[in-house]
């Protein structure tokens, strides 16, 4: 069986989400999700729409996802690896070459897949004039 892993903050789950998610599925047979809780993503300067709890929801409801763990800090991607025996980790474009995922080449193959043009989370609360986080580095 083939384990696939991404991480997310998964906030207003649109189609690029699900194509991110689709296509992370069609790697492997077992697609694990982490997604960034709340205090998490509180270190990083942003604020969710949802909080973690209702994302998790969502997330679990998306036929392409078979399990759903917390992100609470930028260390664990490693024993992420480890402990849920992981094969490939799937992450968009925009983090190609960071070394936050980049080390993660000692214990499994690391891919990244192009994002979905003209949708983003930043776009929608933009167009729904909702706050914005902070600036932060990603």
């Amino acid at each position: 069986m083939k384990r696939i892993l991404t991480y997310g903050t998964y906030d207003l789950l649109h189609y690029g989400h699900i194509r991110l998610l689709k296509r992370a599925k069609a790697m492997g047979d077992y697609l694990v999700v982490a997604i960034s809780t709340d205090e998490f993503n509180g270190t990083k300067g942003k604020k969710a729409y949802h909080n973690y709890e209702t994302r998790k929801e969502m997330l679990e409801a998306v036929r392409y996802v078979d399990l759903v763990i917390p992100e609470t800090d930028w260390g664990q991607k490693i024993d992420d690896v480890k402990t849920y025996a992981i094969d490939t980790v799937v992450m968009g474009s925009d983090w190609a070459d960071d070394p936050r995922f980049e080390c993660l080449r000692d214990y499994c193959e690391v891919v990244y897949l192009d994002r979905t043009e003209g949708i983003s989370t930043t776009q929608i609360k933009q167009e729904l004039n909702l706050p914005q986080e902070e600036l932060f580095e990603k």
